[in-house]
């Protein structure tokens, strides 16, 4: 059949791989179906014209061996003992081979390949990345995906190798959790982003990517202050910058990002970070800031900040499940308006929040860091001083299990806040807000919530999901709430069936209750 064009055999038992000698003659095929041939265990084709091939469960294939400068498509699933892939096409952009967990050998002569996934291919070995490097045959490749490839490192062998892409046209490398990785070298000068979340034993990185603008290597706790350094020296152009658990660069290591003149975003969380000096003098233009867990930062280590007298361009900070004092987080809410984004979910030091804006204590020269006359204020509030530049637009305060209270009157000015979030903040019993421009507002699972007051014209969904609030102080609630569009009153234990009927009287421009009943 030479003019034969599409050929679709679908649980064909009886083809295996001496039909392949029929096929070849099949000059004009452009489409080809081989899905549940279970006996296939080898497919070798030299086809000009062949486009796309689908091999869906071919139990016994070992072997796939495609010449065609035409083909733009390879569908290759459930191929269990597959071990060997030779592709030789001009057309082919895109490469998918996940899950082939016996894949150990790859050729490919693809000159506009750019985009290979190889995620869970547990066999692949240092050859790979041959493959990938000058001369492999993928000139244009730009994205290589090879998360959770084990043993991508080993040669094999019982001892540990390395991983070396040099030189390389990639734009994007993810080695996702390769967790025998121990050393890698990377030179790429088009590469633009670089994953190494989860390379736990990586200790030594030879880095050289001078485009490069964004680094994750969360959880590489190996990776000491040397290979910082070098990295930074070698890839001056990083924005983005996440050393999430990296327990092994301390001070000398941070210092170094001062070479970083473009950074503005940096993850310090779950490290023994104990102040912020080595970040204030090496990271100017700072915009976000995540220390997440960071149980080693000392009080007076966010003062520098108050004011925006340091970093002056930050806007974003991130201080969940730290252990900072009430003072110090009393102290950042009052002194640093011109936040924009905070975070201070699991904080076991945070307490009620009473923002109660006083004329004569406003933003002002004087900064009191540590305030003389507090006679008026409980120590378990956090007052905050109101100023009419307040930036604060999102606040996230999620598990805070020692508020009780959270007051922000109109004197505050927030006039930017349009999220707030405290949430599985089990012991709040009292919520008053006067916030002109919130529209979130979510308290779920605040199972002690008895008083809810809230003056936000704009406010567009309400989440109370498991409060405790009952269900005449809830309609009360929102018949101020004119923009009210979400209601989220699933397991209530206070609020009826009947009341769900008066709510929507009440406001009936909300478009969507969710409710038990």
């Amino acid at each position: 059949m030479p003019r034969l064009v599409d050929l679709r055999m679908h649980n064909c038992e009886g083809i295996n791989a001496t039909s392949m000698a029929s096929l070849s003659q099949c000059f004009y095929l452009e489409a080809l179906q081989l899905d549940f041939c279970w006996l296939l265990t080898s497919v070798t084709l030299d086809l000009p014209r062949l486009r796309h091939i689908s091999l869906v469960n071919c139990r016994k294939i070992v072997e796939l061996n495609l010449s065609s400068p035409a083909l733009v498509s390879i569908n290759i699933t459930s191929c269990p003992i597959l071990s060997r892939v030779d592709i030789t096409s001009t057309a082919l952009e895109k490469l998918v081979l996940q899950k082939q967990k016996s894949l150990t050998t790859i050729t490919l002569q693809c000159l506009h390949l750019y985009e290979v996934d190889l995620t869970e291919c547990e066999s692949l070995t240092n050859s790979i990345c041959e493959v990938f490097s000058e001369g492999g045959g993928c000139p244009m490749l730009n994205t290589l995906i090879l998360d959770s490839c084990e043993k991508i490192c080993l040669d094999g062998c019982d001892h540990l190798d390395r991983a070396s892409f040099s030189p390389v046209g990639l734009c994007s490398l993810n080695l996702g959790i390769c967790p025998h990785l121990t050393e890698l070298e990377i030179i790429a000068p088009q590469m633009t982003s670089l994953e190494l979340k989860g390379c736990g034993v990586l200790s030594q990185a030879n880095i050289d990517c001078p485009q490069l603008h964004s680094l994750d290597a969360s959880f590489c706790s190996l990776l000491n202050d040397d290979c910082l350094a070098a990295a930074t020296a070698a890839c001056p152009s990083i924005e983005l910058l996440v050393l999430m658990s990296c327990t092994s660069i301390g001070p000398e290591g941070l210092l170094a990002l001062q070479r970083l003149s473009n950074l503005t975003l940096l993850d310090l969380s779950y490290t023994f970070l104990t102040n912020l000096q080595p970040v204030i003098d090496s990271c100017p233009q700072l915009k976000v800031l995540k220390l997440q867990a960071c149980k080693y930062l000392e009080n007076s280590a966010l003062i520098p900040l108050h004011r925006g007298r340091t970093l002056p361009k930050l806007c974003e900070l991130d201080l969940s499940y730290g252990t900072l004092s009430q003072s110090a987080i009393e102290e950042l809410l009052a002194w640093c308006p011109h936040l924009t984004h905070l975070s201070l979910n699991g904080c076991v030091n945070m307490h009620d929040l009473d923002w109660r804006f006083q004329a004569s204590n406003s933003y002002s020269d004087s900064e009191p860091h540590r305030k003389q006359n507090k006679s008026d204020l409980r120590d378990d509030q956090i007052h905050v001083e109101g100023s009419p530049n307040r930036s604060l637009q999102h606040l996230n305060c999620v598990g805070c299990a020692n508020i009780k209270k959270v007051v922000i009157p109109a004197s505050a000015y927030c006039m930017s806040l349009s999220s707030l979030n405290l949430s599985l903040s089990a012991n709040i019993q009292e919520v008053n807000l006067a916030c002109l421009n919130l529209a979130t507002l979510n308290l779920s699972n605040c199972v002690a919530l008895e008083i809810l007051k809230l003056d936000c014209p704009r406010l567009t969904s309400l989440l109370l999901q498991a409060c405790g609030i009952e269900e005449q102080e809830l309609e009360c609630t929102i018949q101020s709430c004119n923009l009210l569009e979400t209601l989220d009153v699933r397991f209530c234990p206070k609020v009826s069936s009947t009341s769900i009927a008066k709510l929507r009287l009440i406001s009936p421009d909300l478009k969507r209750i969710f409710s038990s009943f």
